[in-house]
């Protein structure tokens, strides 16, 4: 199979509503999931995981989940794509582990400032933005950030709320690459947010802090199951150079 072009696959990919029989491959989907594990992510903390679903019982429940809507019911596989903001310690300290690696190399002794400010950052930085105590760090952070950005540039998103929209940026960011990987191969998708996301997590047995980002059907195109043609307002409304 001849992969698609970044470009044809975009084109190509529409949000498929109503699938086909046709079986995917589990290896290719999981393939296509790699990709969607090399999105940029903030901070390259990567609080998400990718939750591939091929067990038919599974898939009757998450697709009722999902108010029993077509794109989920006809879907061959399905993917839950979940941030997990609760993870950041442990993410942190594998940052810090892959730069103790990577500095351990004779071409990076030299280095040594890198190395400090890198481990600075995730043993320093990302601590003092992503902890927490109920949203009350974050609320005296987010005033202390506003006083500092009075006289120079700050970084402003610092409570819980702000986080859990970073985390899900990052999330959003994974299921495109999948959906583009897909699509590049001749699968289908469609990215669902309507769904009982509670649900879901008891299905999946998900822990308290982890959140459904979005659940993504998967499958082979029916010719009805694109509703019409792609719609987008003029380009000329949305672009502006700056």
């Amino acid at each position: 199979m001849t992969e698609k072009t970044v470009t044809k696959a975009i084109k190509y990919r529409r949000s498929v509503r109503v699938y086909s029989d046709e079986h995917i491959k589990d290896a290719l989907v999981k393939q296509c999931l790699v990709n969607a594990s090399l999105a940029p992510t903030s901070s390259n903390l990567q609080l998400w995981e990718f939750h591939h679903i091929t067990d038919k019982t599974i898939l009757q429940k998450v697709a009722k989940a999902c108010m029993g809507q077509n794109a989920a019911t006809t879907a061959n596989q399905l993917v839950v794509v979940v941030t997990r903001k609760d993870t950041w310690r442990k993410k942190a300290r594998a940052n810090v582990a892959h730069f103790d690696r990577v500095f351990k190399q004779p071409e990076m002794q030299k280095e040594i400032h890198r190395k400090k400010m890198a481990i600075n950052y995730y043993q320093k930085i990302i601590p003092t933005l992503y902890a927490d105590f109920f949203g009350v760090f974050g609320a005296i952070k987010y005033w202390i950030f506003q006083l500092i950005g009075l006289f120079r540039p700050v970084y402003r998103q610092t409570r819980w709320s702000d986080l859990r929209v970073v985390a899900h940026k990052s999330a959003a960011l994974a299921a495109q690459n999948f959906m583009i990987s897909m699509a590049a191969v001749g699968y289908d998708t469609c990215p669902m947010e309507g769904s009982d996301t509670l649900r879901i997590k008891k299905v999946l047995k998900l822990p308290k802090g982890a959140e459904i980002n979005m659940v993504i059907s998967c499958g082979i195109r029916k010719p009805e199951g694109v509703y019409g043609e792609r719609f987008r307002v003029p380009f000329e409304e949305i672009y502006f150079k700056v």
